[in-house]
C-alpha cells in the first residue's frame, strides 16, 4: 500500500468545514484501497488557532512540515481583500517548485494568487468573488463556469461545497472510480455533479410540491442509459409535457436532458473500463453511445483524455484488457 501525505494549512478564522473536507474525503476510504491519506495540518505559527466557528484547535506543525507533504491544501482564506502574508507564499512557492500538487479550495484560490502560482493557469474560484479575483490576479485564466480546475499540478475550486467535489476529483485520480463511488456513497453526494456553479449563482432552486418525481426519472434513466433516451420518452415516464419537463429538469440539475445524460454515459464508461476488459465498442452500447466516434468525443470533452488511455490509467486489469 502507497502512502500520500496531505498537509492542509490552518490559519485564524480558516473555514472549519474546509478543515474538515480533505480528511472527510481522502480519509474514508482509507485500509479499503490500494493508497491510504495521511491527513497533517500545519500553520504559519503552530499552537491555537481559531476557526470560522468559534471552535479552537491545536496545530502543532509549521510551515516546514510543507516539504514533507505530496498534497498541499489551501481552505478558504478569510479575507479575498488581503493578500496572504510572504512568509507562506514563499513555502507554497517552492513546495510547487518541488513538484507537490497544490490545491486551493473556494477563497483558498486567492493564496496560490498571492503565491503567483496561477499566472498563466486555468482556475476557479468562488462566483462571489469573481470580480475580485479577476482584478488581483489578471494573468489567470479564470473558469468561473466550473465546480473545479486542475492545471498540472495547481487544483483550485468553486464555492464552498465544490470542496467535496474538488476532493473526490483527487480521490478518483489516486484510487480510481469505484473507490470514489464508494466514498461519495458514504458521504450521500454524487461522485461528480453534472453543470459548473453557474447553476448556483443567486438563483436558488426552488422546491417543487410534485418535484419528488423527477429524482425517480433520474434513477430510471440512469437504469436504462444504454437504451436511446429522448426528451419525449423522459418527459413521458415522469408524467409531464416537453416543455415542463425541461424547464423543471433544469432547474433540479442546472444542466440539459443532453448534458446530463452524457455525463452519466461518459461515468457508466468510466466505471466499465475500470472494472471489466469489455472491448471498447462493448463499452460504447453498454453506455448508451451510438458510435465508439461519439464515446472518445464525449471523453476528449469531459475528462481530456481518451477511452484507450483511461483504461490504461485506471484498470485494475490494465495489462490484461485489450484495447481498440
Amino acid at each position: 500500500m502507497s502512502h500520500i501525505r496531505v498537509a492542509v494549512l490552518a490559519f485564524d478564522d480558516v473555514s472549519l468545514f474546509h478543515l474538515s473536507v480533505p480528511g472527510l474525503v481522502l480519509g474514508a476510504n482509507n485500509g479499503s484501497g490500494s493508497v491510504q491519506f495521511t491527513i497533517q495540518y500545519v500553520a504559519q505559527t503552530p499552537g491555537q488557532i481559531r476557526t470560522d466557528q468559534g471552535v479552537m484547535i491545536e496545530v502543532p506543525e509549521g510551515l516546514q512540515a510543507l516539504q514533507q507533504a505530496d498534497i498541499i491544501i489551501v481552505p478558504a482564506w478569510s479575507d479575498p481583500q488581503v493578500p496572504a502574508p510572504e512568509e507562506l507564499t514563499t513555502a507554497l512557492r517552492q513546495a510547487h517548485a518541488s513538484g507537490k500538487l497544490i490545491v486551493g479550495l473556494c477563497l483558498g484560490a486567492f493564496v496560490l494568487g498571492d503565491a503567483g502560482l496561477l499566472d498563466g493557469r486555468e482556475a476557479t474560484t468562488h462566483w462571489v468573488a469573481r470580480d475580485v479575483f479577476a482584478r488581483r490576479f489578471p494573468q489567470t485564466l479564470f473558469r468561473p463556469d466550473v465546480l473545479y480546475v486542475a492545471d498540472d499540478n495547481v487544483v483550485t475550486s468553486a464555492g464552498t461545497v465544490a470542496a467535496i467535489d474538488c476532493c473526490l476529483h483527487l480521490l478518483r485520480e489516486h484510487q480510481g472510480y469505484e473507490a470514489t463511488n464508494h466514498v461519495a456513497r458514504l458521504l450521500v453526494t454524487p461522485p461528480h455533479r453534472p453543470g459548473g456553479q453557474a447553476q448556483y449563482i443567486e438563483r436558488p432552486v426552488p422546491k417543487l410540491a410534485d418535484s419528488n418525481r423527477l429524482p425517480g426519472v433520474l434513477e430510471w434513466a440512469r437504469e436504462h442509459l444504454h437504451e436511446p433516451l429522448s426528451l419525449d420518452t423522459l418527459a413521458s415516464v415522469a408524467s409531464m409535457s416537453r416543455r415542463t419537463f425541461t424547464r423543471r429538469f433544469k432547474e433540479a440539475t442546472g444542466t440539459t436532458v443532453n448534458r446530463w445524460l452524457n455525463t452519466e454515459r461518459v461515468a457508466r464508461a468510466q466505471h466499465l473500463l475500470e472494472t471489466t476488459d469489455l472491448s471498447i465498442e462493448r463499452i460504447t452500447a453498454e453506455a448508451g453511445f451510438g458510435t465508439t466516434l461519439a464515446l472518445r468525443q464525449q471523453f476528449a470533452a469531459q475528462l481530456g483524455t481518451s477511452p484507450s488511455n483511461y483504461r490504461r490509467n485506471f484498470c485494475k486489469t490494465a495489462g490484461e484488457a485489450v484495447l481498440a
